[in-house]
């Protein structure tokens, strides 16, 4: 009697669910349990656009909704059946699944389930549950999304196959974003575009550009499958790799097989709407030609003709002309300078002047910025540099100039043995630049005052190499007439022979001269040349020590 006062009840669906799970108990799930279930079985039925046996498995999980992870051999034994009965209706709960209403976790101890706590509240409101509206996102909105579906499938919660699914239906909801059209231009099959997925979201939600087989392997469930994917990405023959998506990463200069990384191409086709940290180009670094102020500069004759030699090189004409007959005879056509000698002497103005005569920008390099005290960021770092180089070669129409001025630090002998983590790290960030050096296109100028602490491999790979002196007494005489234009001739004849500057030291005491004339009205050669014997650090009175 009781029974059919609940059967009678005004059915909500927790309602039917609490009447089909109370006939269902030891019911094997025989044909008289469908005849006395109908009623509620017709309304979850209906309501939730299921079939009947959908509706009974479904039942089943609301009702063990406390447990995080239900077993199929909890339904048989509520059921009085074997599993096998219930095995048979595993089509009936994967779709359950598909449709998001219960989470599948897949391990090697066995299969459960759970219940999503968003599918018990639809219940406790008596509504139908419908899986979140995720179009119209943003490409930040995006990512997280794409980082939940990989979280569950990492958790073994989706199959390969429905999280494909959802992130196909992810995609296809958000069309407007500019990352679905790169993606989608692509035309990948179903397997190809699911690993761009996890390299993206590795990339973008870990910031991982160190991603091994062990990072991939999580998403792909079938074993041949990814035997195959892993087959072919070790072979560098996978449609990733032929589309210049991802790349091997290098290990101390040499290519790892283990280890791979989106390119930087990809990332900047792809992640151009993320503000990420890890692709902001530093903008500051970046020196336009057309805001170089032009400057007259003196040398002897041997490096006047070497820069004017490579001035008309540099020239875009000669340049491309020079870059095709190279690559014809089967050389390197990537053109490395050196540019050494003691301080003061314009080798970074040269690089300045060289840009602005050839119209090409400068992309400067930050030594110190490269170098971090966390092991592997540095080797990231100049990773990153020769990448964003590759992209503004690509994207310019006359290439740009990369400048590592004052690179003492990095072109510097090797340590042999190095034992010690800071002196791993300088090796391979050396044993990066040497490679890339390798397969420069475009052109890298850098510039030092210690050549002779230079390791002989990079000696080998500079094309050209300018050795800046320090100007002869006609030089001298005319950088001070430039810079002091008011100078008697006989005076400036006195300090270019008295004082065997460079010209960045005559600039300073001209500078000197300059905020006296401003704060006393004028200054004299005896106070130009108390500025000399200033700027000469060497001739000062050293400090004794002791009595």
């Amino acid at each position: 009697m009781e029974t059919k006062k609940r059967m009678t009840r005004k059915l909500d669906l927790l309602t039917a669910v609490e009447q089909v799970v109370e006939l269902s108990k030891g019911s094997r799930l025989d044909a008289e349990f469908f005849k006395k279930a109908a009623h509620p079985l017709k309304h979850l039925s209906e309501r939730l656009e299921m079939t009947k046996e959908q509706s009974v498995m479904m039942a089943l999980f609301i009702d063990n909704s406390n447990d995080s992870s239900i077993s199929i051999s909890d339904f048989s034994r509520h059921l009085e059946c074997s599993t096998t009965r219930v095995i048979r209706l595993m089509s009936d709960i994967e779709e359950l699944e598909r449709r998001g209403l219960v989470c599948c976790c897949r391990e090697r101890s066995g299969v459960t389930y759970r219940v999503p706590w968003e599918v018990v509240e639809a219940f406790k409101r008596n509504e139908k549950f419908t899986p979140r509206d995720y179009s119209g996102l943003n490409c930040v909105e995006l990512f997280s999304v794409i980082e939940e579906i990989m979280s569950m499938r990492d958790d073994n919660e989706l199959s390969t196959e429905t999280a494909i699914m959802r992130l196909r239906q992810l995609l296809d909801s958000n069309k407007h974003l500019m990352f679905v059209q790169k993606l989608k231009s692509l035309r990948l099959g179903v397997s190809e575009e699911a690993l761009l997925l996890v390299f993206s979201h590795l990339f973008v939600n870990n910031n991982d550009d160190n991603i091994g087989y062990h990072d991939l392997n999580f998403f792909f469930d079938r074993k041949v499958e990814w035997n195959h994917i892993k087959s072919r990405l070790n072979d560098n023959s996978h449609i990733l790799q032929e589309t210049k998506m991802i790349e091997f990463n290098n290990d101390e200069g040499f290519v790892n097989r283990e280890s791979f990384r989106m390119t930087w191409a990809a990332k900047q086709a792809l992640f151009s709407e993320l503000n990420l940290v890890s692709m902001n180009q530093d903008r500051k670094n970046v020196i336009k030609h057309e805001e170089i102020v032009q400057k007259q500069l003196y040398y002897d004759k041997a490096v006047a003709s070497q820069v004017s030699d490579l001035g008309q090189l540099l020239e875009e004409s000669h340049y491309n002309d020079v870059c095709s007959r190279l690559k014809d005879k089967g050389y390197r056509s990537g053109f490395t300078c050196l540019f050494y000698g003691a301080p003061g002497t314009g080798k970074t103005e040269t690089v300045l002047q060289l840009a602005r005569q050839t119209g090409r920008d400068i992309m400067q390099v930050n030594i110190s910025e490269i170098k971090s005290m966390w092991v592997g960021e540095s080797e990231k770092n100049i990773k990153n540099v020769f990448d964003q180089y590759r992209m503004k070669v690509e994207k310019s129409s006359i290439a740009p100039i990369l400048l590592f001025n004052e690179a003492d630090a990095i072109i510097g002998k090797r340590q042999e043995g190095a034992e010690r983590a800071v002196e791993k790290m300088e090796n391979s960030i050396q044993n990066i630049i040497l490679q890339e050096m390798e397969n420069l296109n475009g052109i890298l100028i850098a510039t030092t005052n210690l050549a002779q602490n230079m390791d002989k491999a990079f000696e080998r790979r500079f094309l050209y190499k300018i050795k800046f002196n320090k100007p002869t007494l006609e030089a001298r005489m005319q950088i001070w007439h430039t810079m002091l234009p008011e100078l008697y001739e006989a005076d400036i004849k006195v300090l270019a022979e008295r004082y065997d500057f460079s010209g960045g030291q005559i600039e300073n005491v001209a500078r000197h001269y300059a905020i006296d004339t401003v704060l006393h009205g004028n200054a004299s050669l005896e106070t130009l040349m108390a500025h000399c014997d200033g700027e000469r650090l060497e001739q000062k009175e050293r400090r004794k020590i002791g009595f």
